[in-house]
């Protein structure tokens, strides 16, 4: 998602806008607009009784599809809220929830691995769903027939959320249908082989959904498809990483410190080029005295002009605060550390290193190419041998 912004809260629980929800919505209100005439003659074949003519002259109809829009997205909210509050129930904190391109997304701290708990969380929002449709259409019932505008909505609504309910239990991972049926796949074998289970169903069915889109020319369907199915490869690799790396360190996997390239505060920013090139490295711890003062790359290096470089020293263009873990973390940890930082690696440094005049003690480096490497050796063997484990006691 693109950048959010807050517009208030439900339950404590943050309410956010994406950019992309500006962009989509009065997208969704012409698109309500332009069909409006035709969903109402249809809805008056079933007895719906709604007055065509005053639906249909000048900007009408598009002020009836903003406002069906609306109540779309309302029901969207609504629907993210039965998941985090039934979440929230089994202690699992939300972050917020964010309306954006593709309808709503409820931000967990933490997915449950308890089969039980994942469907009841992943079935609280077509619940709502269907509860909102079940509402409007008593609304539609009541509401007197000089008010077509309000009749057409109720109805719209009503039907629309009994659709998106239905269409959200296809068991398409990780849509709400998929978590679903991990949740049952997940009662009698391990939590990771049930998410590679639903994940591969959850992509046959993205396939099936971009051809239908493709062939119908729908958009919105195509942009599900691909959504759908790159959050069901990511998630799949994120829970089996999680399950391989249980109680690994990053002291099991780093790059000990005796097997580390490092440069000094004094070397030139041409030499720091020169060894890069020749050493295949990016990225070099800083030592000044035995001490980590810091980290260069090479996009440090680049910042300098090549005219320049003999002039600036390491000392000059390093990052004196780079983004550091302790030995004793585990590996998931460091994953996500830097993936929020946005480094491919992190100096591994003792739990009472002083960043500043003093620097810190180094210990390792932990770099994506040594979490990869770890998990290929334990998908292959079932463990990481705790080679390094003396460095974290």
């Amino acid at each position: 998602m693109w950048k959010s912004f807050r517009i208030g809260s439900l339950f404590g629980i943050p309410i956010k806008l994406d950019v992309t929800f500006l962009l989509i919505l009065p997208v969704f209100a012409i698109i309500i607009g332009r069909q409006i005439e035709g969903v109402v003659e249809i809805l008056n074949e079933v007895g719906a009784g709604i007055e065509v003519a005053a639906l249909t002259g000048g900007l009408t109809p598009y002020l009836w599809g903003f406002v069906a829009a609306i109540g779309l997205f309302a029901g969207v909210v609504l629907h993210e809220l039965g998941h985090s509050l039934t979440a929230r129930r089994f202690g699992y904190p939300i972050d917020s929830i964010t309306l954006w391109l593709l309808g709503g997304i409820a931000s967990l701290s933490d997915m449950p691995e308890n089969w039980r708990q994942e469907f009841a969380i992943a079935i609280a929002g077509p619940i709502v769903s269907v509860l909102i449709g079940i509402g409007s259409f008593v609304a539609f019932q009541i509401t007197p027939g000089g008010q077509a505008g309000l009749r057409f909505t109720f109805a719209y609504l009503a039907i629309l959320n009994v659709v998106l309910a239905i269409f959200n239990l296809l068991p398409a991972f990780p849509m709400d249908g998929g978590r679903v049926l991990r949740a049952l796949l997940a009662r009698n074998q391990p939590y990771a082989k049930a998410t590679r289970q639903a994940a591969t169903v959850g992509k046959f069915f993205a396939v099936l959904m971009g051809l239908f889109g493709l062939f119908a020319w729908n958009p919105v369907l195509i942009a599900v498809a691909l959504f759908v199915y790159i959050a069901a490869s990511g998630e799949s690799q994120q829970v089996t990483m999680k399950a391989a790396f249980q109680d690994v360190t990053v002291a099991d996997i780093m790059t000990p410190a005796d097997r580390l390239q490092t440069v000094g505060v004094d070397t030139t920013v041409q030499e720091l080029v020169q060894r890069m090139f020749q050493e295949r490295h990016t990225a070099y711890p800083v030592i000044d005295g035995g001490r980590l003062v810091g980290m260069v790359t090479l996009s440090d290096a680049r910042n300098v002009k090549q005219v320049e470089r003999d002039a600036y020293t390491v000392e000059e263009i390093m990052r004196d605060e780079p983004t550091t873990i302790e030995p004793t973390a585990d590996v998931m940890t460091g994953i996500e550390r830097m993936r929020e930082a946005g480094v491919g690696q992190l100096l591994v440094v003792t739990p009472e290193a002083d960043w500043g005049a003093d620097g810190g003690d180094l210990i390792g480096i932990i770099s994506q190419s040594d979490v990869m490497t770890a998990l290929d050796v334990v998908q292959q063997s079932g463990s990481v041998s705790p080679m390094n484990k003396r460095l974290a006691d």
